[in-house]
């Protein structure tokens, strides 16, 4: 089950009051009510313009605490103004398979002792540069996650409200605030409303302004109520998602017993609080729930429901993301068996998401796998290529990258030339891919069936009846139950092939019936499927054609 990590946002419980403010937001200029009640609050100091003598508190703050020499790279510097830094990030950029040894030779003119130990230096130099530029992203590209650029906005003003507060500049320190909570509050960003009402109640007590002091408990009760929803929403939303992680037993267990009472209670917080977070909760629950009880339809349905609430205004446009309900009505369309129509929005949909981040990865598995059932190997060759050539691959967790390696596999099988891969090459990948275990839950028949394959086209026989072992004691632990019915058959229809000596037309005769329950069979739900990247169905016709293949270089 992959997910997009995106998030969704609530409206406000019903009889709320209105924000007073003139802002129009969302789809058609719909006015959204605010989610926390009476804001503005009716006081708050309103000194709007900077006065010169605060001014010159901060000018002396800065230029009195600065630091002598700037952690940062010039990363426009060229030729002779270049550092050696900068030399060694273009390096990182440009060549990202430099050895420690290639880039001594390349920054220091020799590899030795010396030269390592200086790189050492210059690597913890160069990083800490880098941590210090995260201050500086760009979080303003549409293709990020929306609610990026927003919740920045806030992580800085807060920064910037506790420095000034430190080194005494308590004059711009309520203006600051203001504009944190207006802006967390805008934003839903809950944790970050009541920072900043806790540093104004602190301000409230030093200026000795009991009005303030209590407009900011009033908020801080408010807040802390909503914050205790939100709180168990989330812990409710990550013990659910853990044990869903789990084996089949647990995950048997969560889904008849604990998911159900899950969902329940997070509508009731919903109903009570409308709070983005408690909705990005339930949502995200209902669409597990959905998925990993087979019903893809109804995925496609609590995606459009989703968009419904967006476009009537009740969710707010600072957190919702529509991303995330592309990427799971692109997955509906895999699951319900509607590639052509899911192939025809991948490329408009794979638009919206930025090369740099995982989500583009995890988008291009579904368009990847779309491909493939439909067929259309060229399209998924391309796909695979695009994603090895994206420069950000190396952010790939550990088993993001075997699945892109087992994927590139099975496009072998039925395009070599396309898979770039050459025979050996694809030996060595075979034997790469981690044998079936625990942490591969939805991959492990893949893998067999894949090292079945490779055993079969290299007429290794002694491989192959040890792959067939393999087979029969994965069935007999894992493919017992009525969800695992389409894996089963497959591997009886492979089973077959070494008991009736690899003859292609008694398997076509004696697999006809296996084949007809086969295409009878539903897909499972998430929570049993093991991920079919190409089709039951074609790798058993693939299959005759390589003992066909067998049987005429036999001859």
């Amino acid at each position: 089950m992959r997910e997009l990590p995106l998030t969704f946002a609530g409206e406000l419980a019903p009889g709320r009051q209105e924000c007073g403010c003139n802002e129009q937001i969302g789809p058609g200029n719909t006015h959204r009510r605010h989610p926390f009640r009476g804001w503005p609050p009716p006081y708050l100091p309103d000194d709007r313009r900077i006065a010169m003598q605060e001014l010159i508190n901060l000018a002396k703050i800065v230029t009195n605490r600065r630091l002598t020499t700037l952690p940062l790279l010039e990363f426009g510097a060229k030729g002779d103004n270049a550092t050696r830094e900068t030399e060694f990030l273009q390096m990182l950029v440009t060549e990202t398979n430099l050895t420690k040894s290639q880039l001594a030779r390349r920054l220091y003119g020799e590899n030795s002792e010396t030269t390592q130990a200086a790189l050492r230096k210059l690597k913890q130099r160069l990083q800490d540069k880098l941590m210090s530029h995260l201050f500086f992203l760009d979080n303003t590209d549409s293709r990020h996650p929306v609610h990026r650029r927003y919740e920045q906005q806030c992580l800085d003003l807060h920064h910037q409200a506790t420095v000034l507060w430190r080194e005494g500049g308590q004059g711009l320190v309520p203006q600051v605030l203001r504009k944190l909570v207006r802006l967390a509050e805008e934003g839903e960003f809950t944790s970050m409303a009541l920072s900043g009402w806790q540093m104004m109640r602190s301000y409230s007590v030093e200026i000795n302004d009991t009005t303030l002091f209590r407009q900011c408990q009033t908020e801080l009760e408010r807040l802390v109520s909503l914050r205790a929803a939100e709180e168990e929403a989330e812990d409710l939303f990550w013990s659910t998602k853990s044990a869903l992680g789990g084996v089949i037993t647990v995950r048997t267990e969560v889904l008849n017993t604990k998911l159900p009472q899950v969902v329940a209670r997070l509508t009731e917080l919903w109903d009570q609080t409308r709070s983005y977070t408690v909705y990005n909760a339930l949502l995200k629950m209902r669409l597990f729930s959905a998925e990993m009880a087979g019903d893809f339809e109804k995925v496609a349905g609590i995606t459009g429901e989703a968009e419904a609430l967006f476009a009537q205004g009740q969710l707010n446009p600072k957190r919702f993301d529509s991303r995330f309900t592309k990427f799971y009505h692109t997955y509906a369309l895999l699951r319900t068996g509607r590639l052509r129509e899911g192939l025809a929005v991948c490329e408009p949909y794979l638009a919206a998401f930025h090369i740099s981040s995982t989500n583009w990865f995890s988008y291009l598995e579904n368009y990847l796998l779309l491909a493939m059932h439909a067929g259309e190997y060229d399209k998924a060759a391309d796909v695979l290529r695009r994603q090895q050539q994206n420069p950000n691959v190396g952010k790939l967790v550990v088993s993001a990258a075997q699945r892109w390696d087992l994927y590139r596999a099975y496009l072998f099988l039925v395009r070599p030339k396309e898979a770039g891969l050459r025979p050996l090459h694809f030996a060595q990948l075979v034997q790469r891919v981690p044998d079936h275990a625990k942490n591969k839950q939805g991959y492990n028949v893949a893998i067999l069936i894949l090292q079945f394959f490779h055993f079969l086209r290299e007429n290794n026989e002694e491989a192959l009846q040890g792959r067939l072992e393999s087979l029969r004691k994965y069935e007999g632990m894992h493919l017992r139950t009525e969800n695992a019915t389409r894996s089963r058959l497959m591997f009886r229809l492979l089973q077959l092939v070494v008991k009736l000596n690899f003859d292609p037309q008694a398997c076509a005769k004696k697999g006809a019936g296996l084949i007809e329950k086969l295409r009878a069979s539903p897909a499972p739900g998430e929570a049993y499927a093991e991920v079919e990247i190409i089709p039951y169905e074609a790798l058993w016709t693939l299959t005759l054609q390589v003992l066909e293949q067998r049987r005429q270089e036999v001859r």
